[in-house]
């Protein structure tokens, strides 16, 4: 049997962006707009125990976050693409799934395969 082991955090950031080539029924969303993008991030594990403990993944990926000011038109789908490069700098060759919400509501999910 096969098992893949991961660990996930959540966190949230408020931010600002706009989607410039929305269709005219959102026509609104050209505009800078506010959101509360919240992300949920799994990373595998290769152990039981804390290989890679919760409230330091947790406090990382928040440093992470202040990286991102205004997400100008930057989608979910794009935010979570640079998140998962900044945080694959640090925790090299792991897979990785990651949900970006637009205020809990809608969002992208993405899984990153680690390379074999």
């Amino acid at each position: 049997m096969q098992i893949k082991k991961f660990i996930w955090i959540t966190a949230q950031k408020e931010l600002i962006h706009q989607y410039p080539g929305a269709p005219s029924d959102v026509d609104f969303l050209r505009h800078p707009h506010r959101h509360l993008f919240k992300f949920r991030i799994k990373i595998s594990v290769n152990d039981d125990n804390r290989e890679i403990e919760f409230i330091m993944f947790k406090r990382f990926v928040e440093t992470v976050l202040l990286k991102f000011d205004n997400l100008e038109h930057k989608s979910c789908e794009m935010l979570s693409n640079e998140l998962h490069e900044l945080i694959s700098d640090r925790y090299t060759n792991r897979s990785m799934e990651i949900e970006v919400s637009e205020d809990g509501e809608n969002g992208s999910y993405i899984i990153y395969e680690a390379e074999k």
